[in-house]
């Protein structure tokens, strides 16, 4: 595995593997990695044949209040995750992604402005800047996301259909600790109380899950219940819980044939998120 700082010069490597004809599968991520990073590294090596990983915290995604300065660090741990099926780890510099007379922005309208990115102002903006970035370096065949964070990747599926970019995206299912918690790396955030407390978002999930399977699809009713479920937990407080098209993010008044349930929760003072698609039978 190569560690490449410099964009530059990672675009001369990336020349030389297309003039191969190699296959390039990509994995970008803001570090600390956990095994729902892991698991997409690993499907980009089983998919491709040249794997670039790239960890950068993204400022642009970051709000004023947000947590940029503490979010969770460790190179030397994330060196050693990424070596056996890394060809290729991408550590820009800050002001070489973003120089002082950086001006251009990219901006998903619409499905940027609900949800995550009603309670976060221009946070998908940041999101869809600094993958644009990084596909115009990379030059990937495929590109690997994750569906805990599914606006996110419905977002970079609609830049990359409007912009015309020639790369397949591909998400994956969220991985989750034994009692069902979504792995995140904020998930360090929780003390041991809060850390129980969290599995909560999950569970609400379930049981979304199985009042749709009993016949239940007002929506309305369901978040309700979810409601009710959630703030049980002492140290729980609702962001949002919405139920959608998987398509369009549109609000649903019922279930007809498929939903997504998304939420987003602060367990103490760390916001987590999670979500699930369901299916009427």
């Amino acid at each position: 595995m190569r560690i490449v700082t410099s964009s530059e010069l990672l675009q001369k490597e990336i020349a030389r593997i297309k003039r191969s004809g190699k296959l390039i599968g990509f994995v970008p991520t803001m570090g600390y990695l956990h095994e729902g990073h892991l698991s997409l590294i690993r499907r980009a090596r089983h998919d491709c044949d040249f794997v670039v990983v790239s960890i950068f915290v993204n400022p642009l995604q970051f709000g004023p209040r947000e947590d940029l300065d503490k979010y969770p660090r460790d190179l030397n741990r994330d060196v050693a995750l990424c070596r056996k099926y890394t060809d290729i780890l991408f550590l820009p510099y800050l002001q070489s992604m973003y120089p002082k007379d950086f001006s251009t922005s990219v901006e998903v309208k619409k499905l940027g402005d609900v949800l995550c990115g009603a309670s976060r102002p221009g946070h998908f903006k940041g999101v869809a800047t600094v993958v644009n970035k990084l596909f115009n370096i990379v030059l990937p065949d495929a590109a690997y996301f994750g569906q805990k964070d599914v606006q996110q990747a419905i977002i970079i599926e609609r830049m990359v259909k409007d912009l015309n970019m020639p790369v397949k995206i591909k998400v994956l299912p969220t991985v989750r600790e034994p009692d069902g918690l979504a792995m995140s790396s904020r998930n360090s955030y929780l003390n041991p109380r809060e850390r129980i407390d969290a599995v909560v978002l999950h569970k609400s999930l379930l049981l979304a899950q199985d009042l749709v399977r009993k016949g239940n699809i007002n929506c309305k009713k369901i978040v309700h219940k979810m409601k009710k479920l959630i703030l049980e937990a002492k140290t729980a407080r609702i962001d949002y819980i919405s139920i959608v098209c998987p398509e369009t993010l549109s609000p649903l008044k019922e279930i007809s044939s498929q939903a997504l349930v998304l939420l987003a929760v602060f367990i103490g003072r760390t916001r987590l998120i999670d979500n699930l698609v369901i299916k009427r039978r």
